[in-house]
């Protein structure tokens, strides 16, 4: 069912499902603010379906559901099939961390009667478009003695917001001479904490009274800020969007939109020949590189042990394993924004509605960073599609010259295994407010469940 919109004929009864879907995504989306979050998240979701920690299992049969985590960033969910590992493995790979602001290791400092703390953005951004919107911040803080503090403050209703403040308009000609990507420099992302000063001070110092009130709730010191990972993210829940209520709103559709749609498919897929495998990866926003990126040898590491609870105890198997499999990346791409047409090419760009989306291809300047797909793994992605009746599209990122991204996709080729990009469709990638269309996640949802339901 090639680039056909799938509202046209849905029945009522796959619309149903279609927003019912949704419903639990959106909910998902609204705590899974970090990695760490979507992780815990995730794991409530496997252990109520069946799953188990891949540590508390001895052997390893056909049926069983297992799973394994990685420094809190990382996790791994299975379901081993009736063939062996080493015959291979249906693979959904995605990442779930997103563009956001790092708290820097040394943020607080006063100025002008303000509390501020200093970031470092993570991932592409247009930075112009963090401030003036209510940010949250999350995250967590080490102690010394190892104890971990965890942070949350901006998402409940109860909770005060942080912002980064912008000059008025009336003062801003020189400002608005500048290029957009100077508009705003990321030295001056900002973040304002507090403007209160310290009673017992009288100086009145608002830093002080910040560590104060950081040491009364949170229970640590200035220098603790050394050892903690706080990032701030637009506050809020993702929200229905437009007056049908046909798409969805919300910070982090890329990538968390594909790690859900994937994480469900594994949990839902039934009477799998292959071994099934969700993959939620971190970092690739900046590169997939570090211990929980997709660059790391843990995903390699895991499957060598699933093999030895298999009985199976030699790096042969696990290069067997590799070579013999097939993966969707399950990762985002561009739809075409009717405001903004002039930088998509028509016939190989994806649009809204009209399902999930193969990119044989990704990267730019030639297709640098890029996967390309062998064709005849696209050949038998696009058998299942057809044989389901799934809806599905094909999209490169935008005109040639035009700019271009990348996957872990090409990673994860490294093992010789067949890899296609394939994922939801989104409108303002990268932004504090990203779009998506709730007939798409569903669909992506169906593609991911047949593939990994394939012979």
């Amino acid at each position: 069912m090639y680039a056909k919109n799938i509202w046209v004929d849905a029945s009522e009864e796959k619309k149903g499902k279609i927003f019912n879907f949704a419903k639990d995504y959106i909910d998902f989306l609204s705590y899974g603010k970090t990695e760490r979050l979507v992780v815990d998240e995730s794991i409530k979701i496997i252990e109520k379906a069946g799953f188990k920690n891949l540590n508390k299992v001895k052997k390893l049969k056909a049926g069983d559901k297992v799973y394994a985590l990685n420094k809190g960033k990382n996790l791994l969910v299975a379901t081993i099939g009736k063939k062996s590992i080493e015959d291979g493995m249906r693979i959904l790979g995605a990442h779930i961390d997103s563009p956001r602001l790092d708290i820097k290791q040394n943020p607080l400092y006063e100025q002008g009667g303000f509390a501020l703390l200093e970031t470092h953005y993570y991932g592409g951004i247009k930075k112009y478009q963090y401030v003036t919107i209510p940010l949250a911040l999350h995250g967590v803080v080490y102690k010394k003695d190892g104890s971990a503090i965890n942070v949350n403050v901006g998402e409940d209703d109860s909770d005060p917001v942080l912002g980064i403040s912008d000059l008025l308009i009336h003062l801003a000609q020189d400002q608005l001479k500048k290029p957009a990507a100077n508009v705003i420099e990321g030295e001056d992302l900002n973040i304002t904490v507090g403007n209160i000063p310290l009673k017992e001070d009288k100086a009145g110092n608002v830093k002080k009274y910040i560590l104060d009130l950081l040491k009364k709730k949170y229970k640590f010191d200035e220098e603790d800020f050394l050892s903690s990972e706080l990032v701030a993210v637009p506050a809020g829940k993702a929200r229905d969007y437009g007056l049908d209520a046909s798409m969805i709103a919300g910070y982090g559709h890329d990538d968390r939109v594909c790690a859900y749609t994937s994480l469900r498919a594994a949990i839902d897929a039934k009477e799998c020949e292959y071994t099934t495998i969700c993959v939620l990866v971190d970092k690739e926003e900046v590169g997939s590189i570090g211990a929980t990126g997709a660059q790391s040898r843990w995903f390699e590491n895991i499957i060598c042990e699933m093999l030895a609870k298999e009985g199976k105890e030699n790096h042969l198997a696990t290069i067997h394993a590799m070579t013999n499999s097939m993966m969707l990346s399950s990762d985002v791409s561009c739809a075409v924004d009717p405001l903004y047409a002039n930088v998509n090419e028509a016939k190989n760009s994806c649009y809204f509605s009209k399902g999930i989306v193969f990119n044989k291809y990704t990267g730019a300047r030639g297709k640098s960073g890029c996967n390309d797909a062998m064709p005849e793994f696209v050949a038998y992605v696009r058998n299942i599609m057809d044989s389901n009746n799934i809806h599905y599209q094909t999209s490169e990122i935008g005109k040639v010259d035009q700019g271009g991204g990348g996957t872990i996709a090409y990673i994860l080729g490294n093992y010789n295994m067949y890899v296609l990009d394939a994922g939801v469709p989104v409108l303002s990638m990268h932004s504090p407010m990203e779009i998506v269309s709730k007939a798409d996640v569903y669909e992506a949802y169906l593609a991911y469940t047949h593939f990994l339901q394939s012979k």
